[in-house]
C-alpha cells in the first residue's frame, strides 16, 4: 500500500512543509522543528513561495484568492505610507498568524478556509 494513502492529510501537509521550509535555530543552535502551529510569517520568502506552489498542486487547493495582506500586511502596505506615515511595528500588530495547520485544514476541505 502506498505510504501516502496511510498518512492523514494533516501529516502529508506537515511533511511537505517540513521538507520545504527552513526553520529557525534555538539558543543552542538546534533546529526548532516545524509543527502545525508554526507561524509561516518567519519562513524565508523563497521557501514559502515554493511550498505554496507544491501545496496547490499536491492538494488541489486554489490559493489565488487568499488575502495575503492579512498575513503579511507590511509587504502589502503602499510604499508612500511606509515611507511617511507608518511604522512597521504598528502595521505588523494587525497581522493574522499563518500556520501550517491552516493549510492542513484547507487541504482536508479542498479549498482555502480563511481570511
Amino acid at each position: 500500500m502506498d505510504i501516502l494513502l496511510m498518512k492523514s492529510i494533516q501529516d502529508q501537509v506537515l511533511d511537505l512543509f517540513k521538507e520545504e521550509i527552513s526553520t529557525c535555530l534555538d539558543r543552542n543552535w538546534k533546529e526548532i522543528p516545524l509543527e502545525l502551529d508554526y507561524d509561516l510569517f518567519d519562513a524565508p520568502g523563497d521557501d514559502l513561495h515554493e511550498v505554496l506552489d507544491k501545496f496547490e498542486k499536491q492538494f488541489n487547493v486554489d490559493l489565488s484568492g487568499v488575502n495575503w495582506s492579512c498575513y503579511f500586511p507590511w509587504e502589502n502596505t503602499p510604499l508612500i505610507q511606509r515611507w511617511f506615515k507608518l511604522k512597521r511595528e504598528d502595521v505588523e500588530r494587525t497581522r493574522k498568524p499563518l500556520t501550517v495547520k491552516m493549510f492542513a485544514e484547507s487541504a482536508k476541505a479542498g479549498k482555502w478556509l480563511y481570511d
